[in-house]
């Protein structure tokens, strides 16, 4: 029998929790995608995403998931035989040129190595050595490892070879800071169920007017991707959608924003950047190891390296069954070598607290002698330094 008071606590970089609010909302009764009552949820929806993403522009919204709205990039930029860089540093990364393949591009492919950054001189060696290449596809944030690239100076390198720059933030936007414009990044891509709080479902492209421009000299090869039909009905006033949208979802995401714009961008940031250092603090309190460099921008997810005298598998698994902490572990070449603890969107510093407390019991039940109390205490002491009440969303 279950253990009905065993609660329930979701760590993984996505899908994340979900305010109750977010939940209400989509309990209540469906709304008519054509009625006025959705059309003005859907305006500020489309309104209030414009900030997370620090653009002045469109974000277009797909009924989707993040890969979906990675796949509409390359199918809005790239045509068969087309040469197109991949610059990736993990799972995600990779998952740029599985796509730039299967539209059937001449895909460049530099992997910087799971757990390192992506280094801009490495992609201006590469841009020049293939100089018709015209899009640099690369990743803000990847959750596979936690490493989070300067995709600023990545945007510099690219536009000095004439390339555009698209770049996945689906776990980044609403954590770390995305400033589209100030960084000028033609195209940024997101999910809804990481930082952005919201169930899976929606996918976000936020496609500067090169890109636009670009995509629409370049017609063919996609029919609900392409952007110019959401482009058009978005800038139509009132917004409309070329196909049915997901209302349930908007509503949530509605929700969502509403709470970020209340909380305020640079609060959202700097919460996420206590739970980053109190989530690094504790794994060099429990004497682990982090994977990938250490960052002090590295705050969508903290991945630590497992001790070896364990069964790393073994980790994820007894951690969700015995304690109730869901967290992520490693992927590909990865699993059973890592584990990854979120804190993208609605956590708290109970929430690190909660999760470091199991983990260290885990790996105590797994036979590691793991000090119990040193990760929680050290993460305390960061909690505690920034001040009592900060970080203190649940």
């Amino acid at each position: 029998m279950a253990d009905q008071h065993l609660k329930q606590y979701l760590m993984t970089p996505g899908p994340t929790p979900v305010p109750p609010a977010v939940s209400q909302v989509m309990a209540e009764p469906m709304l008519y995608h054509r009625a006025p009552a959705f059309i003005e949820v859907y305006a500020r929806a489309l309104r209030r995403l414009r900030p997370v993403f620090g653009t002045e522009g469109d974000v277009l919204v797909f009924s989707c998931s993040g890969s979906g709205a990675m796949e509409s990039a390359v199918a809005n930029l790239v045509r068969p035989g087309d040469p197109a860089l991949v610059a990736s540093c993990g799972k995600f990364g990779e998952r740029w040129a599985e796509l730039c393949e299967a539209y059937g591009a001449a895909t460049v492919h530099h992997d910087a190595g799971w757990g390192n950054k992506v280094e801009p001189a490495e992609v201006e060696r590469l841009l020049g050595e293939n100089p018709d290449v015209k899009v640099l596809f690369t990743t803000l944030s990847e959750t596979s490892t936690g490493v989070v690239n300067d995709v600023r100076d990545l945007a510099e390198v690219a536009h000095a070879h004439g390339a555009l720059i698209a770049v996945d933030a689906v776990s980044a936007a609403g954590a770390v800071p995305v400033c589209q414009d100030e960084w000028n990044l033609d195209v940024v891509v997101a999910g809804s169920q990481k930082a952005l709080m919201t169930p899976p479902g929606l996918g976000f492209v936020s496609a500067g007017e090169a890109a636009l421009a670009y995509a629409a000299e370049r017609p063919g090869g996609r029919y609900y991707f392409d952007w110019q039909k959401t482009v058009k009905g978005q800038r139509a006033e009132p917004p409309d959608s070329p196909f049915t949208p997901a209302v349930g979802l908007i509503r949530a995401l509605d929700v969502a924003l509403g709470l970020i714009e209340q909380e305020g961008m640079e609060e959202v940031f700097e919460r996420h950047r206590l739970l980053g250092r109190a989530a690094r603090a504790a794994a060099a309190g429990m004497e682990l190891e982090l994977f990938g460099p250490e960052d002090e921008g590295a705050n969508v997810c903290t991945a630590i390296k497992l001790p070896e005298d364990i069964d790393g598998a073994k980790v994820p698994k007894l951690m969700r069954e015995r304690h109730g902490i869901t967290i992520a572990g490693g992927q590909g070449k990865l699993k059973g070598r890592i584990c990854r603890i979120a804190h993208c969107g609605y956590f708290g510093k109970f929430d690190i607290l909660t999760a470091v407390a199991g983990l260290e019991m885990t790996l105590r039940e797994l036979g590691h002698e793991a000090n119990l109390g040193a990760g929680v205490a050290a993460a305390q002491g960061v909690f505690l330094d920034a001040g009592v009440t900060s970080g203190a969303s649940a």
